[in-house]
C-alpha cells in the first residue's frame, strides 16, 4: 500500500476518501507522573492557546507492507460515565475519546486496517462524528458490536483479511495510547517466535487481599500481580483459534488474552504507563484531560 492511503468504510457509512502526502510524527507518549496533575494547573500555563491548536498535527502513514490489524472496541453504553451520547463520542479537547484512541494506530506504520466495533444502531454516527472529519490515512471498517466485550472482539476480528499477521485489540476508552506505546507491543509479539500474544500492564502497587464473604483470608505476594490494559497484541492465527474454542465450549473470558492462555498460548506481558487508564466514571476525565493537554502541549 502507498503512503497515501484510502479511508474506506463500509456499508453503514458513506465511503469518503482523503489522501496526501503523509508524515508520521515522533511518538509522544506520556510516561511522566504529571499528568496526574489536576487540569486547572495544567490549563493555567501561558501555552493556554492548546485548546484551539489545529486538531490535525497527527498525521497518520501506511507502510507499504503493513502486518497489524487494529480492532478498537467501542461498543459499551458507558452508563456510569454520566454522559447522554456516551462516553465514545465525549470529546476532551476538540475531539472524541474514540478518535483519539483510533488516531494513535492511525500513526503506526505497520498498521494496515482499523475496525472499530460499534454497537450496530450508532455505527453511522460513530463514524460520522469520530472518524469522517478526521484526517485518518489507515483504512477504517466499522463492525457490529456483540452484547458482551468477548463478541464485540470476535466481530471485530471477523473483519480482519487473513493476509494479517499480527491484531492488536484496544479499548476506545483508553485515549492515552500512544504510537510508540502500540509498536513497542506489536514488536514484543513480532520480535519473538515464542510469543503468541503481549499485553501491556504495570505491577500492582497497592497491597492485594483475599476475600471471601467480606472476610479477609489472605494476603498474596503482589510482585506477582500485574494490572492488565490494552493493546493486547496477537499473532492472528492464534487469537482466532482462542475465540473459536471459547464459542464452541461457551468460556467467557475477562479479556483477549484470557482465551489465548487457556489454550496454551504463551502471552508476554508488555510494561506500560500507569496513565493509560480506562475512562469510566466522571473523575477518570480530570486526569485523561490532563494528559491530553500535555499531549497538546509538546505537538505545538
Amino acid at each position: 500500500m502507498d503512503d497515501v492511503g484510502n479511508r474506506v468504510v463500509d456499508d453503514a457509512s458513506s465511503n469518503i476518501l482523503s489522501s496526501g502526502e503523509q508524515k508520521a510524527p515522533s511518538a509522544d507518549p506520556v510516561h511522566s507522573p504529571s499528568v496526574l496533575a489536576a487540569p486547572e494547573l495544567v490549563l493555567s500555563k501561558e501555552n493556554i492557546d492548546i485548546l484551539t491548536a489545529p486538531l490535525t498535527a497527527v498525521r497518520g502513514k501506511v507502510s507499504r507492507n503493513p502486518h497489524t490489524a487494529a480492532v478498537i472496541l467501542a461498543g459499551g453504553m458507558g452508563e456510569r460515565f454520566g454522559s447522554a451520547e456516551g462516553k465514545q463520542l465525549f470529546e476532551l479537547h476538540g475531539k472524541p475519546i474514540l478518535t483519539w484512541s483510533a488516531e494513535a494506530f492511525d500513526v503506526v506504520s505497520d498498521v494496515g486496517l482499523i475496525v472499530i466495533v460499534a454497537p450496530e444502531e450508532r455505527m453511522e454516527e460513530y463514524c460520522r462524528k469520530a472518524v469522517d472529519g478526521f484526517p485518518f490515512v489507515t483504512p477504517v471498517v466499522m463492525a457490529q458490536a456483540g452484547t458482551i466485550r468477548q463478541e464485540s472482539s470476535l466481530a471485530g476480528i471477523s473483519k480482519v483479511p487473513e493476509t494479517y499477521e499480527f491484531i492488536a485489540i484496544h479499548d476506545a476508552a483508553r485515549p492515552l495510547v500512544t504510537a510508540e506505546l502500540i509498536g513497542h507491543t506489536i514488536s514484543a509479539v513480532r520480535g519473538n517466535l515464542d510469543a503468541d500474544g503481549a499485553v501491556v500492564g504495570y505491577p500492582a502497587i497497592d497491597t492485594l487481599k483475599v476475600v471471601n464473604d467480606k472476610t479477609i483470608i489472605g494476603t498474596p505476594d503482589r510482585s506477582a500481580f500485574w494490572v492488565a490494559q490494552t493493546p493486547q497484541v496477537f499473532r492472528s492465527r492464534m487469537i482466532r483459534e482462542a475465540h473459536a474454542t471459547a464459542l464452541v465450549e461457551g468460556f467467557v473470558g475477562t479479556d483477549d488474552s484470557s482465551l489465548v492462555e487457556r489454550i496454551n498460548g504463551n502471552v508476554v506481558l508488555v510494561k506500560g504507563p500507569r496513565n493509560n487508564i480506562k475512562i469510566t466514571v466522571p473523575e477518570d476525565r480530570i486526569s485523561i484531560e490532563a494528559g491530553l493537554a500535555m499531549r497538546l502541549r509538546e505537538r505545538m
